[in-house]
């Protein structure tokens, strides 16, 4: 199932959105699009404050949402780890600091390690959901957590996302798990 819808946030801010529902036990695609273009409007958004795009009406981001067998096959042929994770991150670019057009990149979720990380960290399903498109997004554009000092600025950058849509600090000592680490 996908379907296409255009979320418009403001100055420069227009990405299609393509939502695929392909395997696990997500909440209806109606619900997940609402919570999709939620999240990545406050995600494009933090990225024009800091200066890292602007988005063309053309821009366009896929979201596949999946389950762990399909996670873990993705993540042992792309990053050489034979395991599930909850989110990865595939740009058509690195670049950033330039006009955005056209196929921005694919964000991928895996149901079955979201809904266990949500659970153990004790959020809401949703908020968790949302944390990931968010972060998933802001790998599209080209940030990354690989030290210290772009772990700090990308995570920056998460929490003035998901501020914008009313959402808990994720990485509040209580909230951290190591699961973000391991995208």
């Amino acid at each position: 199932m996908h379907s296409d819808r255009r979320v418009d946030g403001g100055r420069s801010c227009a990405i299609a959105v393509d939502i695929i529902v392909q395997a696990g036990a997500w909440p209806e695609e109606a619900h997940l699009r609402a919570l999709a273009e939620r999240s990545l409007e406050a995600a494009c958004q933090a990225a024009i404050a800091d200066g890292a795009a602007e988005f063309s009406a053309e821009s366009e981001v896929s979201l596949v949402f999946t389950d762990d067998a399909a996670m873990r096959e993705l993540n042992r042929q792309w990053r050489d780890r034979d395991r599930p994770t909850n989110v990865l991150s595939f740009p058509q670019s690195q670049a950033r600091s330039q006009a955005m057009s056209g196929l921005i990149g694919d964000i991928v979720l895996g149901f079955e390690t979201v809904q266990r990380e949500a659970a153990l960290e004790g959020k809401p399903l949703d908020d968790h959901i949302a944390h990931l498109v968010v972060h998933g997004f802001l790998h599209l554009l080209g940030y990354d957590h690989e030290n210290e000092e772009d772990a700090d600025h990308m995570e920056r950058l998460e929490r003035e996302g998901l501020g914008r849509i009313g959402i808990a600090d994720p990485y509040a000592a209580d909230a951290k798990t190591s699961a973000m680490a391991d995208d």
